[in-house]
């Protein structure tokens, strides 16, 4: 084989090798990245059913329910609201009126089967997708009352 064709060939190896692996790079992150969504926009059907993806809000009053390591509660964006089931230890910061994001799967109707539960951490401190989704509803509140 002349050096020529070699050289060539090498170029070639490396190139479809280069291929390859970016390739499994993007199916992996493809495969790995999870979206956001309000209830509002799952029950509008915006949320990718089959997928696991996050959906945050805040947690409304009097919709805990414990029994054990279960937990129910009702997350909303002040417009819709879906009912999550979790199994596992809630994190301490989770109550009642306090920003959440919790990631699983849509389950039909307005129940979500969470996988995790993350709760806001500071004072000040919420996703940015949850304050704005926030501040919408409650412009949008604001419009229908007057």
């Amino acid at each position: 084989m002349k050096r020529q064709n070699k050289r060539l060939t090498f170029v070639m190896i490396g190139l479809v090798a280069v291929s390859v692996a970016t390739w499994l790079i993007l199916t992996a992150f493809r495969h790995n990245l999870v979206f956001f969504y309000s209830p509002t926009q799952v029950l509008e059907g915006k949320a990718p059913i089959h997928h696991v993806f996050r959906i945050g809000g805040l947690v409304e009053h009097g919709t805990i329910h414990k029994d054990g390591l279960h937990a129910t509660f009702t997350v909303t964006d002040l417009r819709h609201s879906l009912v999550v089931h979790y199994t596992g230890i809630l994190p301490d910061l989770f109550r009642a009126g306090q920003g959440v994001v919790v990631q699983g799967r849509f389950a039909g109707g307005d129940l979500f089967k969470a996988d995790q539960v993350l709760a806001k951490h500071g004072a000040n401190y919420m996703p940015p997708e949850v304050e704005a989704e926030l501040k919408h509803s409650l412009a949008m509140k604001a419009k229908e009352k007057g």
